[in-house]
């Protein structure tokens, strides 16, 4: 769903790149306004945009049209032209986009959001499990952590706490460790905590800031390469795609959208996460404690159990599935 720019009074209500823009496509937002998603994500995409397309099209961002769980059904409806996704909001929906989720992997988001598009490109998309939408972009956030309102210093003190976990390998990764999962979305985890309803979270750094779990989760439990990383996808209303010009769909398709994007998500990511850890360091009362090595030894066996079990449900998607991880970890590797 786009719309010409008209003038008037309603120009008086739209930035003044909107009213030069001849398009206008309209961005779902599911997080805070000040968090990293609206604050650099939305702007960076919308700034590739409109460099792209010379200021012909450009896009604004309406936040709390729908909760995180209903963005995918929104954009394929045409509520909105554009939102992103978490993929483990989706239960059952996506199985695939675990791959980029699993323990173990080294280096940066912005390394492994480039390598997820390739091979998404090369293995992932065969199992077509964004139907319905056009993928503009994938992207993982950093290592996630374990972040409490109870002091952890050990791996065998997670088993029993209440934990908000997302779906995917995050809740893979809760149930193994032995806590009690609590699934909220993202932007419900503060309250969540505030109240007691749980001990924790395990997410990545940059929510200490960007969800202020500073106030109310001030102990992190840090495992090198983290727990897991969380998969999301960028995506656009197909017809809202089609509709545009021909010239306007081949500048976005060799500019901005695939692997460009992505790396520009996935770099925002390890911005964000410096923010966290930089908001941590410098709050009264939060602590870091780094995993031990034999807990980084006892974290092992468990993760390769998950890998083990991912592998296995990706080759029943019909992906080669030992092939596509090889990649991740070998383009991850060639970023280095």
């Amino acid at each position: 769903m786009f719309r010409t720019i008209a003038a008037g009074a309603a120009a008086a209500l739209i930035s003044t790149a909107a009213m030069a823009a001849e398009y206008t496509l309209t961005i779902s937002s599911w997080a805070p306004p000040t968090h990293g998603i609206n604050a650099k994500m939305w702007p960076g995409l919308i700034k590739m945009i409109e460099d792209a397309t010379d200021g012909r099209v450009t896009a604004e961002v309406k936040l709390g049209i729908a909760p995180p769980p209903a963005q995918m059904d929104l954009v394929q409806d045409g509520a909105a032209d554009m939102s992103i996704i978490f993929h483990g909001y989706q239960a059952g929906r996506f199985v695939t986009t675990k791959l980029i989720e699993l323990p173990g992997y080294e280096g940066s988001a912005e390394a492994a959001s480039v390598a997820y598009w390739r091979v998404f490109e090369k293995y992932l998309s065969k199992a077509n499990e964004h139907r319905g939408v056009k993928v503009i972009a994938l992207h993982t956030h950093g290592p996630a952590q374990l972040h409490t309102n109870v002091k952890v210093t050990a791996l065998d003190q997670i088993k029993g706490l209440k934990l908000r976990v997302p779906g995917g390998v995050g809740g893979d990764v809760g149930a193994a460790l032995g806590a009690t999962g609590i699934k909220v979305p993202a932007p419900k985890v503060y309250e969540t905590l505030a109240s007691k309803a749980a001990d924790g979270v395990v997410i990545p750094m940059e929510s200490r800031k960007g969800f202020r779990l500073v106030e109310v989760a001030p102990y992190v439990y840090r495992m090198p390469g983290g727990f897991y990383r969380g998969s999301f996808a960028m995506i656009m209303n197909e017809d809202a795609f089609a509709a545009l010009p021909e010239d306007i769909r081949k500048a976005l398709a060799e500019k901005v959208f695939g692997e460009p994007a992505s790396r520009m998500l996935g770099k925002v990511w390890d911005e964000i996460d410096a923010i966290g850890l930089e908001e941590t360091l410098k709050t009264p009362g939060n602590e870091i404690v780094d995993a031990s090595a034999e807990d980084v030894a006892a974290y092992k066996p468990i993760a390769d159990k998950i890998i083990a079990k991912v592998l296995d449900e990706v080759a029943a998607a019909g992906v080669d599935a030992k092939a596509a991880y090889a990649m991740i970890r070998e383009e991850m590797a060639k970023a280095e």
